[in-house]
């Protein structure tokens, strides 16, 4: 298992840039009832994100010979492949269209992002919005750069009032939902969500909210987008406060860019 180089950084960056410019983005306002089905109800799938897998599985397994692939639509036909993210070597999360509901609609935002866990540990990410124009790049211990500049997310811990922030109340189970939507009158602005769990973690990064509630939290949605946060500064955790690890089959991640506020926004939207 050799480290993350720079090269590697660029040449997966690249990738997702060319899945978007060949793949995703001809297919955008273009699909076709016949292109778009549920793997499961409510949950779709559209040509585009089936291709642009293919593409970037395969190109990954070039890129890092003997390394594993799992991505969304691969599991959706095999569970087990889920099975690999505590393997010892390199595997590669994908998620080839962040916000399939968002792009078989014919609206933004939608992202393509990827992970890369080396030895079960996160050790890089990458998150593009292609119509937003924004790629988040980060490599365990070397921070977080967007579109190439690096990135600290604020130490600022504006009061209760003053925070900006997305809680995706509509997953959140009827009790801790009640919970969440009373609290969220003691926060500036509680948001409802764009439904692109890659487009909430970007705005993470660049100011326009100080945290993101989650309840579902499938890996690659979420892998990428934590440790982006973290190599910026700021914090990933369930809600019982343990640190977020994509092997885990659990619900519930509250996402801050530092300590003080996601004990801020735990305690205005979770605790009792």
């Amino acid at each position: 298992m050799a480290d993350l180089t720079d090269t590697l950084t660029d040449d997966v960056a690249e990738l997702l840039h060319r899945a978007a410019t060949d793949v995703v983005l001809p297919l955008f306002q273009q699909l076709d009832d016949a292109d778009v089905t549920e793997k499961a109800p409510g949950d779709l799938v559209t040509i585009a994100d089936q291709r642009a897998e293919e593409l970037i599985s395969a190109a990954l397994r070039r890129l890092r010979p003997g390394s594993v692939v799992v991505g969304e639509e691969a599991v959706a036909d095999d569970p087990a492949l889920l099975g690999h993210l505590r393997d010892g070597g390199d595997v590669w999360l994908v998620d080839p269209v962040d916000g399939t509901a968002n792009f078989a609609a014919g609206r933004r935002p939608f992202a393509l992002m990827v992970a890369l866990l080396t030895g079960g540990e996160q050790v890089g990410a990458w998150v593009l919005d292609p119509l937003g124009g924004t790629l988040a790049v980060a490599r365990a211990g070397h921070g977080t750069t967007v579109n190439g500049a690096p990135v600290r997310v604020g130490d600022a811990v504006p009061p209760p009032g003053e925070l900006r922030g997305t809680a995706m109340t509509q997953f959140l189970p009827p009790k801790l939902r009640r919970r969440a939507e009373a609290g969220g009158e003691r926060i500036g602005a509680l948001l409802p969500g764009q439904h692109c769990a890659g487009r909430e973690y970007l705005d993470l990064l660049v100011g326009e909210q100080q945290f993101v509630l989650f309840w579902r939290t499938l890996p690659w949605d979420h892998a990428p987008g934590a440790l982006l946060a973290r190599e910026a500064g700021g914090v990933a955790r369930r809600f019982d406060g343990s640190d977020y690890h994509p092997a885990e089959d659990a619900s519930g991640l509250l996402v801050a860019v530092n300590e003080r506020v996601w004990a801020e926004a735990r305690e205005a939207l979770i605790l009792d």
